[in-house]
């Protein structure tokens, strides 16, 4: 059930944020391998970029590749979500005291982001292909020309066969486990503390909400640099052999990027990465805590006033 909590909130969140995922996933690749001031930036700010996609493409291109997007986010923040609680319920996070224990909190964040990524890298891959594809006088990276999720399968596995969609893998790893640890233990750690004052003690959405702010603020300070090599991986033009065009891996792509665009290109299109990170971070974890509180009303278990729960036998 706490996979299934977990899933349900975060494609919820999707529905609602991915035209900001799109927004953010072209302007990671805008100027790629170029030095800054010898290329036109498309994608500045949020309302900006959406304004021109609408323009250039209509109203439908800011949900591109949706589908694909809600699915890889409800399998990936489901396992991730659900690993999390139920180390939580295992007491595993928390010390004699009941208080969440900082590194116990942060080894179940990364253990549940990464087993999230290793199960949806295909479609982390496949989503980010979609959306970058765009109008050709606003175009950045690559452009592939998928269809739909099961073409892009079906064409990928025929040209390049089944490993080339789990290419890119290690750096969906290294990703997903700095970013979930940085999320959910900020998240977890900021709850608690928010607990102390009555304003917060009786209102999970203000909790969430501010608890999911800070959350999402650290994940993109520490998150983004990966992030940006994985959307570089993910959408780069693969040969046969399995090659990728512009990078062989991880090290090498970093290596590119600092190399032709500098170090501060690792976090480019910041401001609108924080938008998305933020919004889809406050909005998934509330919707996270609203049902996890109905989770324990249907099945009579009481809520704990911290994450952490007592032994299963003594409920």
């Amino acid at each position: 059930m706490d996979f299934c909590v977990g899933a349900v909130a975060a494609m919820a969140s999707t529905l609602v944020t991915n035209p900001l995922d799109v927004i953010k996933t072209r302007a990671q690749l805008q100027g790629e391998l170029t030095a800054r001031g010898y290329y036109v930036p498309f994608y500045n700010d949020s309302l900006q970029s959406m304004r021109m996609i609408i323009q250039k493409e209509g109203f439908l291109a800011l949900q591109k590749g949706l589908l694909t997007s809600v699915i890889h986010q409800g399998v990936r923040n489901g396992v991730k979500l659900g690993l999390y609680e139920w180390l939580s319920f295992k007491g595993f996070l928390c010390d004699d005291v009941n208080t969440i224990n900082f590194y116990n909190s942060l080894m179940a964040s990364a253990f549940g982001g990464g087993m999230g990524a290793l199960l949806t890298t295909p479609l982390y891959r496949l989503s980010t292909q979609f959306q970058a594809r765009a109008a050709p006088e606003i175009a950045v990276g690559y452009q592939h020309r998928h269809s739909g999720l099961v073409q892009a399968l079906m064409s990928t596995y025929r040209t390049s066969g089944v490993q080339v969609l789990w290419k890119g893998t290690n750096a969906n790893l290294v990703r997903s486990v700095v970013g979930a640890a940085a999320q959910l233990t900020t998240f977890s750690h900021v709850k608690e503390v928010l607990r102390d004052y009555e304003v917060f003690r009786y209102s999970r959405v203000l909790t969430a909400f501010v608890a999911g702010t800070f959350g999402g603020m650290c994940q993109t300070i520490f998150q983004t640099p990966f992030d940006l090599v994985c959307i570089r991986l993910n959408n780069q033009y693969v040969y046969k052999n399995g090659r990728g065009a512009l990078y062989h891996g991880m090290l090498h792509c970093f290596y590119k990027i600092i190399r032709y665009e500098g170090l501060f290109a690792l976090y480019k299109g910041l401001p609108i990465i924080y938008v998305k990170n933020s919004r889809h971070t406050t909005l998934y974890l509330i919707v996270w805590e609203l049902l996890k509180a109905y989770q324990h009303d249907v099945l009579l278990i009481e809520d704990r006033p911290h994450s952490c729960y007592h032994d299963p036998d003594d409920i």
